[in-house]
């Protein structure tokens, strides 16, 4: 493991409001209901901002336990309060929407079921991201800091937020009052399973740990005609094939080589028929940075290079390319608040050991959580990893992951049982450490 972990817990000289043991014990005892609610929230996903069945089936057991809970937050997501006396806000945040992928697990409860994306058309869905295991964690954590109330102060805020696969869902949520209508936190926290780290090992990464994504359409327009007189159109292929490997300049020439960035064109459209050159050609691009003045670079970039290209190849200024950045589709890079990121790093590592604690290096997937803390200075916030791949499994491909499936695969099939134990007693432990008493 790292020497920076194995050094914070030589040096650590942490005050557990509960043993590992207790903690763990009492985990052991409710893994048995909760893996029942991950296998039914594994057979039964629903896809970005539709989720209805989720929320419905949580919000009573949320109730049982004594927080007061809200539905339809920011459409579909709920929050769930626990005013336990004096002291700090913590909010922890699950997600819980699945991907239009089709499974091919072979589990025996593995989903068949099928949803619509949003132009309508029928896909098959799957919890391919493990947000099933997320759900667990969530309620299994919710049960254990409910019933250690005489062990922390403060006020517990447990969102299920929906719509994290599309970047909707965090913003829709502030957008619907999240922090006027519900005590707004001094600290959050959240984690992920991790296609890249072991079974049970947690990965914390200081700063930086997921990217800004933007999704770009470009139209480049042409003139159709003959495809044996191309002297006779302004084939917009061509003009296209261009655009695309100029923009691979931009990250590899204009940019700080220090400054990590990616711009990947995903889809390329163009035509149906050998003999015809095109009217236009369609890509759609992704564009991944961590830092907003390289943001800002990249895009001003690809506007740059597309129209030059166009001029290049002759396009009058009626034909010009339509770039398009879907602004609404945004989702801003996730940095993870040093201070309470170190302290996490710290505590799961004398808590957990520093053979199941790593700093874990940024990641260029994207993460919607960052949206409840990053715009405000006032609120501390870290998302931390917690390894998925089983053991039998890390242990045949040597630990090299890309023999492995990963996060959206449709053959990812995480070590459930140990992904939601860990992410219970991470959070409770972490929550326990900001909640403490006195």
């Amino acid at each position: 493991m790292n020497r920076r972990v194995l050094a914070l817990l030589a040096a650590s000289t942490l005050a557990q409001p509960a043993s590992a043991a207790t903690i763990g014990e009492a985990i052991g005892a409710d893994m048995p209901q909760l893996m029942t609610l991950y296998r039914d929230m594994h057979a039964n996903p629903e896809l970005s901002m539709q989720e209805v069945r989720t929320p419905a089936k949580l919000a009573p057991l949320m109730r049982k336990l004594g927080f007061e809970v809200t539905e339809h937050v920011g459409k579909t997501a709920l929050v769930a309060v626990m005013r336990n006396g004096p002291g700090p806000v913590l909010m922890l945040r699950a997600d819980m929407d699945a991907l239009p992928v089709k499974e091919q697990t072979g589990l025996p409860f593995a989903s068949k079921a099928t949803g619509k994306l949003p132009d309508g058309t029928e896909t098959p869905v799957m919890h391919a991201c493990g947000h099933d295991t997320h759900i667990a964690a969530w309620l299994g954590t919710a049960r254990r800091l409910a019933a250690m109330k005489s062990d922390w102060s403060g006020t517990l805020v447990m969102i299920l937020q929906s719509g994290e696969e599309t970047g909707e869902g965090a913003k829709a949520m502030l957008g619907d009052g999240l922090y006027s209508r519900f005590p707004k936190p001094n600290y959050v926290l959240a984690f992920h399973d991790s296609a890249v780290l072991p079974a049970g090992v947690i990965g914390v990464t200081p700063g930086y740990t997921t990217a800004s994504v933007d999704n770009v359409d470009i139209m480049v327009k042409g003139v159709g005609g003959h495809g044996a007189s191309p002297q006779s159109t302004k084939d917009p292929i061509v003009l296209a094939s261009r655009i695309v490997l100029a923009l691979q300049t931009l990250v590899s020439r204009e940019k700080n080589p220090l400054d990590p960035a990616v711009v990947t064109v995903g889809s390329f459209q163009a035509g149906n028929k050998h003999n015809v050159i095109p009217d236009e050609a369609r890509l759609q691009l992704t564009v991944r940075t961590y830092k907003p003045e390289v943001r800002k670079l990249l895009l001003d970039g690809i506007a740059r290079i597309t129209r030059g290209e166009a001029i290049a190849a002759g396009m009058p200024d009626d034909r010009m390319p339509i770039v398009t950045i879907r602004e609404e589709q945004h989702t801003p890079a996730t940095l993870n608040t040093e201070k309470l990121a170190n302290r996490e790093l710290e505590l799961f590592a004398s808590h957990f050991g520093a053979d199941r604690t790593t700093i874990l290096p940024p990641l260029m997937v994207g993460e919607d959580v960052g949206r409840f803390w990053v715009p405000d200075p006032s609120i501390q916030g870290t998302l931390f990893w917690i390894g998925g791949v089983r053991k039998a499994n890390w242990d045949a491909a040597g630990g090299d992951t890309t023999k492995l499936p990963s996060l959206h695969s449709p053959l990812w099939n995480p070590d459930a049982d140990a992904v939601i134990s860990t992410g219970i007693e991470a959070l409770t432990v972490g929550a326990l450490d900001v909640l403490k008493r006195g």
